[in-house]
Order: C-alpha cells, then structure tokens, then sequence
C-alpha cells in the first residue's frame, strides 16, 4: 500500500494548489481550472511514463459518472479502489464538492459536472502530452493500455481505423489490448500493420503451435536508463467476448511466462521494467505480489482511477481511470538497485480547462465529419441522469433493458455488465452517437428465447462469481448482469452458485419457477448465429417512440 511518505506528499501536492479544488459557481470554477495548474508538476529522476486506458474511442469531451458501488472481497474488502463516493473522498483527502472530487467520485454528481463541464477529447490529451513531452523530451514515455478502438460510432464504422490514425497522431510509445480483440484476428492483424509503435501481449499465444502471437516485450531508451515494456493483454478475452473472434488465440494470465519474460529483459540489460496491463486492479495487485522485478504496474480494464500509487513489495501500481477522464503520470529515479524514488500525478482532463491541440482537433473532426448528421440525429430526451459504470445496475442499462422488454416482447431483459458508456445529464437530448456509446460492439444482436427459471439463475450466479469470487484471478468479467422484470438477494460472501436468494418476477413478486420456461430478451452474447436486430437499432426506435424518458435508479436488487 501507499507508503506515509508518500501519502504525504500527494497530500501536500493537492493542497498546494487549493484554488483548484475549490467549489465555486462554474464560470468562476474555470477561472481556477486552467492548464498550467493541471501540468504544475516538480519533475523527478531520468523517466516519465505517461499512462492512459480504457478510452474506449471516445474522441471528444464527455460527462462521465464514478461508480456508487465497487465491492472489494476477500483480502481486498475495504481497499483502494473498492472506495467510492464520500468513502474514498475521506480516504485520500479530498474536498468533497471540489473539481477533484467531482473527478474522481459519483457524490453529487450531476450539480458538479454543471459546475464543472465535461471531461476528455483527445484533443485536449494531446495538448497535456506535448507540454510534458517538451519540457521532458528525452526522458518521456507515452503508454496505452488498451481498450482503445471500441466503443462509439465511428470506431464501430471504420473498425477501428479512426483510433489507429488517432493513437499514431498523439505518438503512443506502446500498447496492449482487450476489446480490440473482437473485431476479429484478421482486423486486429491488418491494423496493427498501421500502427506506427508496437502492440504488446507476452500473454497471448496461437494454439496450434504454441508460439506468441504478438510481441511480448519493447525496449526504450530514456534519460540513460534501458526501460523495458512488456505487455500483458486481458486474460480471460475468449470468455469475456466471442472464442469465435479469435479461434486460434489463447490467452490467460500465465505467471511462469511472465516471469521468463522479466527475467530475459533484466538480461537483456533493462534497468526499469514496465507492465503495461489490462488485468484489471485486483489481477494485479495479486501478480505483484508473486512475480518478482516488475517496477511498475500500469494496470486498465476495471476503469479504476486512483490519486495516488498502490505500493505492493517493491512494485508500484498505477490506475489512470477511462474514457480519456485522466491522464497519468508518473515520474521516477532510477538506480542500479532499481526505482530509489517516485513522484505521482493523476491529472483529470477538465475539457473547459484545456486547449484542444489544433492538429489533433482537425483530424478529430475529419474522422467524425462523414458521420455528423447520423450521430447528431435526435432521438428523445431524458429527464434523469443516465450513467453505466457500478457494481450493481446503471440507470443507461436500466433503460436498455426497457428497450428489450418493450421491443422484443419479453418478460425479462439482460444486459451486460459492461463498465464503458459515457453519461447523459437530466434534460439532456439523447442523440444516436449516445446510444452507441453504450452499445457499439461487433456482436449487437438483439436476441429473443426462452430461458427455464434455472438456468436463469445459473446465468445470474455465473456473473455473480466472476465479479464476487474472492480469488482475483477468478475474476473473469465486469459488473453485474443488468436485468429487467426480475428481483433478487445479491449475497456477495456466499459460496459459489448460491450468492442469488429470493429470486423473483419484479411485477408480482412470484417467486422464479425453476421448471417454467420464461421469455428473456438480451444482447452480446457470446454464442455465435446468434439472431436478432441490433442493439442500437432496438434502443433507438424504443427512445423514438417515448419522446422523453426518465429512469430512477433500480433498486430490485438487494446487495448483502
């Protein structure tokens, strides 16, 4: 864990600049939010990393909504980041109301983000990465952590293409990869031929011949230390999305390949060795701990955003958040015995406080041009905030699951815990490029089948296990199963296959019948010919036929 003197000093760090946590009316608040104090920084030793993940092609500002709920089990019960709202503000200091606090935690959420506007638009990372580049051009390394090329509209039209053009632009150094694994291995292969920097994977192999699909391992020079990146793709891809996206592909945390890998770049006369990984936290806060010569821990996945460095033994754990929230950067002295000190920053990306990059703003609006009337296409509005991210249920899968319900004729909705999905403020318009936001992925048939009350709720206990399991490595998916029509008991610390009690229809509380077949409508399944309209176009003529919704968050399950 973070050390006191540490602790200290990124507590000094936010004090020193009082005025930027400040809670002010908004056009008063942007007189404090400026660039220069996001980029005040005393630089330290020979290597900067600069660490973003998880943007999910979200290439412009955006409001984004921290989780409510992150429950941590087992040794990690009550840890970073399993600390959310006022919690984890009293954890590391934070004002609560202040620009930090609207950052990094979901407390007042919607006053806040009035206050203080939106967040991202590589356009504005693009100008934080040139000014540390060129006060540290020798020393600077610029690290993407995958999920990168899903999760809007353009990227899902061009599969990919526009966020290959746009990573290459900002001059990423390196990256690895989840979600860019279902667009399939023959895209995946074609663009990674664009990329002008490596995709790094130690942890993928091809199954017919047991060999590494990708490279495992780059080599960088800065401030005259050799650093070493090694990759480290998500895991559990092939359970997580589609097998038949990438049939000959294995994957899996594989701790002896890892280790060989370190071992071989500590040959190879590496001096800091970086795992740039999507895990996910809690992977690798538990790899820390049994793969020995690893200095730093870039980790992505669980969208997690920490203002201060996790210390597990000698390694230092870095969570830079998603959607282009934050960006971070970390600042080290290096010495024969490896890493002497660090200096730590997460700077979030306020968009109104800082000026767009022209170079990177003009192709922003090249790629997005062919598409602006479909993406501005009014579809109704919401009187609600609509958020994904949280344990439990989001009030945008909430009305997802309306959408199924309704347009598919179905008596239960499920929808996939997944953590990307910008958010929408109450009387805000619903556009089409908001409903891809949420849904743009290669699989988005809407499907409509009957389920018995059994396997209901051996689908439920699944996702239960693959959040709950007190085993990080066990931990093989995101949220919760979203759901619509049904109630239940969530009993987070039961054994496997029965943390679900009391299941139930919501409408008349009858209990679930495990011999009854019940009609369930859902979407990105992980089967293929699967059949069904899209998800996108499910949603969309549901929004068109309310004209205004409005969605309270779901209190049908009760968490234990």
């Amino acid at each position: 864990m973070l050390d006191r003197r540490h602790f200290l000093q990124a507590a000094m760090a936010l004090a020193s600049a009082p005025a930027l946590f400040a809670n002010p009316l908004r056009a008063f608040a942007q007189q404090r939010l400026d660039q220069a104090r996001l980029l005040e920084f005393e630089a330290l030793g020979q290597v900067t990393l600069l660490h973003l993940t998880d943007i999910h092609a979200q290439l412009v500002p955006l409001w984004f909504r921290e989780p409510s709920v992150n429950v941590g089990v087992g040794e990690v019960a009550g840890l970073p980041p399993h600390l959310t709202g006022a919690a984890m503000l009293e954890h590391y200091g934070v004002e609560p109301g202040s620009a930090l606090a609207y950052a990094l935690a979901s407390s007042d959420f919607t006053a806040l983000a009035r206050s203080y506007g939106r967040v991202g638009g590589i356009d504005r990372l693009a100008t934080l990465v040139g000014a540390i580049r060129a006060d540290r051009p020798e020393n600077t390394l610029l690290l993407d952590g995958g999920d990168t090329w899903q999760g809007s509209y353009t990227a899902l039209a061009n599969e990919g293409a526009d966020m290959v053009r746009v990573m290459n632009a900002l001059g990423v150094d390196a990256m690895t990869a989840h979600w860019e694994f279902t667009y399939g291995d023959e895209r995946v292969a074609a663009l990674i031929d664009s990329l002008d920097f490596p995709l790094l994977a130690a942890n993928v192999f091809d199954t017919e011949w047991d060999e590494p699909v990708f490279e495992s391992t780059a080599f960088f020079e800065r401030g005259g230390i050799k650093v070493a990146v090694i990759g480290q793709a998500f895991p559990y891809t092939p359970i997580a999305n589609p097998r038949y996206k990438i049939p000959q592909w294995s994957f899996g945390v594989r701790e002896d390949t890892l280790r060989e890998t370190v071992r071989q770049a500590r040959s190879d006369g590496a001096g800091l060795v970086v795992l740039l990984s999507h895990n996910g936290f809690d992977v690798d806060r538990k790899l820390a701990g049994r793969v020995d010569g690893i200095d730093v821990i870039l980790t992505g996945h669980t969208h997690d955003a920490l203002p201060a460095v996790v210390e597990v033994g000698r390694t230092l754990l870095v969570a830079s958040g998603s959607h282009g929230k934050f960006l971070s950067r970390l600042d080290l002295d290096v010495g024969s015995q490896g890493v002497r000190d660090y200096r730590y920053r997460l700077i979030p990306v306020f968009a109104d406080a800082i000026a767009p990059d022209p170079e990177m703003a003009a192709l922003v609006s090249e790629i997005r041009a062919p598409h602006a009337q479909r993406l501005a296409t009014e579809l109704a509005t919401t009187e609600t905030l609509l958020y994904r991210r949280g344990n439990l249920n989001g009030t945008w899968d909430d009305l997802i699951c309306q959408a199924l319900r309704a347009e598919r004729d179905a008596e239960i909705a499920l929808s996939p815990g997944f953590r990307w999905g910008a958010s929408l403020l109450p009387g805000q318009t619903i556009t089409t490029e908001d409903v891809y936001n949420q849904t743009a992925i290669t699989y988005p048939e809407a499907y409509r089948s009957t389920m018995s009350g059994a396997q209901l709720k051996l689908i439920l206990e699944d996702v239960a296990d693959n959040l709950f399991n007190p085993d990080p490595y066990y931990q093989q998916g995101g949220d919760m199963v979203r759901s619509a029509g049904i109630r239940y008991r969530l009993r987070v610390d039961a054994a496997r296959g029965s943390r679900i009690e009391d299941l139930r229809l919501a409408a008349d509380g009858t209990p679930i019948d495990p011999a009854r077949d019940y009609v369930v409508s859902g979407w990105a399944s992980v089967s293929e010919d699967v059949e069904g309209p899209p998800i996108y176009d499910v949603v969309s003529a549901y929004l068109r036929e309310q004209g205004s919704v409005a969605v309270a968050p779901g209190d049908d399950i009760e968490l234990v």
